[in-house]
């Protein structure tokens, strides 16, 4: 499919039907109420083609017709809004504590959000068939609701490379593991794809999607959870790099004489500004959460020492995000995770560091924000993904399109 920073533009090869369906149906998506006429000004293609493409559509149940409108010059026309009341796109998060599991429609709205227990260390396997568990429970939900599933995504916390493959999760102690294989398996073979992605991938593109800055081409998501990692989205498309692993900010290095890093080195960003650096010592994850309260309470009651820590946090915080914004030059820079109930302390530090140290006036125009998604951003990624397949040309029923 031929694309561009603002959206599919109508192709004229082989599968041109099936790319014109996913160019109508996401047209529809980010304008309805819109008319058939809307589409065809707006797509150069021809009104009888758009009326054939609206019509499949139609049949798919994956857009409805919603009355007419008197507000135009002419004959009243029929409006167009996303249907897809029999669908479901998955997304799923492993973490080391716990699964956190989405579930929204077509429209992006949510049909289900669960977090679960969930105790990592032993086998991939072993960990497998805990989450095929829980996602089966899911998919027997979407079934109650008499919902198709388009599709499933699963973020991991770690390397995973262009096939899927978690090549290493240090924190769920995984290596060269074939999670969406072994998933897919787990569930019998599902009926719908199965596919993995880093976790801050995944909350780049739910952000992308749906959060403050929905839309944005020029984005990046960093990650605050036990480790640091960027999720990269440039001219409106993810950024993976050649073999999937772009995106570990977390490692680059800004004192050398600074504090271990559990990759062995010093002075990581991950050592100076991950979650355990904010809060002054490692934690294992049932506790970072109860602390983090206990940190918000002292800050807000004014403690100066708590204070002082968050500041400088914020400073090394900053220091990383300066890099992305000479190098990349991003719109916006979203802290997620952990960062997002500190970030009244965090950000102006932050902001004043990226001010100071990028390049370009203005801090090249870079905005720092936090996160609007909560805890599951990266789970919501994961069916914000599912969608985006749809948006491509994978289609249920009929004519379908493998970009």
């Amino acid at each position: 499919m031929i694309t561009s920073t603002t959206g599919p533009q109508p192709a004229d090869f082989a599968d041109v039907r099936a790319t014109n369906l996913a160019v109508v149906l996401r047209f529809v998506r980010e304008h309805a109420p819109c008319s058939r006429a809307d589409i065809a000004a707006s797509t150069g293609l021809n009104k009888a083609t758009v009326s054939s493409l609206v019509a499949d559509l139609i049949d798919r149940r994956l857009v409805r017709e919603t009355g007419l409108t008197e507000n135009r010059v002419g004959r009243p026309a029929t409006m167009l809004v996303l249907d897809g009341s029999p669908y479901a796109a998955i997304g799923v998060e492993i973490n080391v504590d716990h699964v956190s599991a989405v579930a929204t429609g077509l429209a992006g709205e949510r049909l289900l959000t669960w977090r679960r227990a969930f105790s990592a260390g032993g086998s991939a396997g072993q960990d497998v068939a805990a989450v095929a568990a829980i996602v089966r429970r899911v998919v027997g939900r979407m079934a109650r609701d008499e919902r198709q599933v388009l599709g499933l995504a699963v973020a991991v916390p770690g390397l995973v490379d262009v096939q899927g493959v978690v090549r290493l999760a240090p924190n769920l102690g995984w290596r060269d593991a074939d999670i969406g294989g072994d998933l897919a398996k787990a569930l019998r073979d599902p009926g719908f794809t199965v596919q993995v992605d880093n976790d801050a991938n995944l909350a780049a593109l739910a952000e992308q999607r749906f959060g403050a800055r929905a839309g944005a081409a020029d984005l990046v998501y960093l990650t605050g959870e036990i480790g640091v990692g960027a999720g990269i989205i440039l001219d409106g498309r993810l950024r993976r790099g050649a073999l999937g692993y772009s995106g570990e900010i977390g490692h680059v290095q800004l004192d050398p004489d600074g504090p271990a890093c559990r990759c062995g080195r010093r002075g990581c960003l991950e050592a100076v500004a991950g979650i355990g650096a904010v809060l002054g010592r490692d934690l294992s994850p049932a506790e970072i959460p109860v602390e983090i309260e206990d940190t918000v309470r002292a800050a807000r009651a004014g403690d100066a020492a708590v204070l002082a820590a968050l500041d400088a946090a914020g400073r090394s915080l900053g220091r990383g995000v300066s890099v992305l914004a000479n190098l990349l030059n991003p719109e916006v820079v979203v802290l997620g995770g952990y960062y997002v109930p500190l970030a009244p302390w965090l950000l102006p530090a932050v902001r004043e560091e990226v001010s100071g140290r990028a390049i370009a006036p203005e801090g090249g125009g870079c905005e720092v924000v936090a996160s609007t998604l909560g805890l599951d951003a990266a789970a919501l990624g994961g069916a914000a993904r599912v969608l985006d397949s749809v948006d491509s040309g994978r289609l249920p029923g009929g004519i379908s399109r493998i970009s």
